[in-house]
């Protein structure tokens, strides 16, 4: 059975060396070779992650096992690791992740360990929408709008320059915005504390 590791830190001043050297403690004998290391941030989907996906799809064959230290190293969330998991298995790829009571994640033990830990992940998807709604609600019994705040500023910016005489076309080049933004703002004013007026 080939072994190999997957390392991966956030930023550029992180390094993957701890990683190899705890892997190597528990008795995972990988080879330098066969070690894949990358600087990506853990909101990332793993099959989006270039090295992850190299290593997935063109190194990695039925019978060998991959380590990680950690869990996040496996997705982005419950659902996208679960996922990472499923697709290593449909390959015959053992998963094996040290930070767990049960290392081996293809096992049964694994598997059971991944469902309950997606049935709390999902619990929790419902609470924050729950949570979500019931403030919406509550912000609408007591009359306070909703939605993006009106862009005030922009159409003082657009008000000066067309002041200045400047074209729609040179007002976008000059505020670095787009044409279709100056055309919405071009024929507003604003009043204080009151948001926008059309000008007729």
């Amino acid at each position: 059975m080939r072994i190999f590791a997957y390392c991966r830190v956030s930023t550029t001043e992180q390094t993957t060396e701890n990683q190899v050297i705890a892997i190597r403690q528990k008795g995972y004998k990988v080879i330098d070779s066969r070690i894949v290391s990358e600087t990506v941030s853990g909101s990332v989907e793993a099959m989006k992650r270039e090295k992850f996906k190299m290593l997935i799809n063109h190194k990695m064959e039925k019978g060998d096992m991959l380590v990680v230290l950690k869990l996040d190293r496996l997705g982005r969330d419950n659902i996208d690791v679960q996922s990472t998991i499923n697709l290593l298995t449909d390959k015959g790829i053992k998963v094996v992740c040290l930070d767990l009571p049960v290392a081996d994640l293809s096992s049964a033990e694994g598997k059971l360990m991944l469902q309950m830990f997606s049935a709390f992940a999902e619990f929790e998807r419902n609470r924050i929408r729950e949570r979500t709604r019931e403030g919406l609600e509550r912000a609408k019994a007591e009359g306070k709008k909703l939605g993006r705040p009106r862009a005030k500023s922009t159409t003082l910016a657009v008000n000066a320059k067309k002041a200045e005489g400047l074209s729609q076309s040179k007002t976008a080049e000059a505020l670095g915005i787009g044409i279709a933004t100056v055309k919405r703002h071009w024929n507003l004013r604003t009043i204080p504390n009151h948001g926008r007026v059309a000008v007729k």
